[in-house]
């Protein structure tokens, strides 16, 4: 990746204070929402004043979609049977992320949308090591 294209990335405050840093990809940064109660990755594009998918040069807008896929296929490999929801709606934080959780039946705001559905319950000690480390395995058995 061109250093270039990430000068000038900075991510939002709101972003990193609800998240936990995993890894970065091609063109994103992974992170894990802190709500143990759905298994949740954001995906921040590293380009600078991003706000629009379909506003990124045509190369990041496949490479997202194959980011965006990687994610789900490790969160559906991780959580058999469960609905994978995928969604960048930057309603309230503009910068650029895209959302990929799953859910199931009788989750904490089954079925309506997660944003806003009661209050974060972060993981506590460990668990957010022992489940990227889970998703770390399936994307390294896939590759």
């Amino acid at each position: 990746m061109s250093a270039a294209k990430e000068t000038g990335f900075a991510l939002d405050s709101r972003i990193a204070g609800s998240t936990l840093a995993w890894r970065d990809w091609p063109l994103s940064q992974v992170r894990l929402m802190n709500d143990r109660r759905f298994p949740w990755l954001l995906l921040v594009p590293r380009r600078a004043k991003a706000v629009e998918w379909h506003a990124l040069a045509p190369e990041d807008q496949a490479l997202l979609h194959q980011e965006t896929m990687l994610a789900a296929c490790a969160l559906a490999a991780v959580f058999p049977g469960l609905k994978i929801n995928i969604g960048a709606l930057g309603n309230v934080v503009p910068q650029l992320h895209v959302h990929v959780l799953a859910r199931q039946a009788g989750d904490a705001a089954w079925p309506g949308p997660v944003w806003g559905a009661g209050t974060a319950e972060p993981y506590g000690p460990g668990e957010a090591e022992a489940l990227l480390a889970r998703l770390g395995a399936v994307l390294e058995e896939s590759t």
